[in-house]
């Protein structure tokens, strides 16, 4: 477990900025997901990204059209 890792929240507590940590801690939590979980997460976050550009003006999410 890296320092700076509250064992009771999933959160990041550093006294200063360190990109390194923050990346180790990223990838260690993705590591720590099985197949279900990751796939579970980024459906979720396709929905609330979908609502976000609702919220904010954009009726659809951006699409590929195909030209021909």
């Amino acid at each position: 477990m890296l320092s700076g890792v509250n064992a009771m929240s999933p959160i990041l507590k550093l006294d200063d900025d360190d990109e390194d940590k923050e990346m180790d801690f990223e990838l260690d939590y993705q590591l720590s997901l099985n197949v279900d979980q990751r796939f579970h997460m980024m459906f979720q976050k396709s929905k609330e990204l979908a609502k976000m550009l609702v919220k904010n003006g954009h009726r659809r999410p951006f699409e590929i059209i195909k030209r021909s």
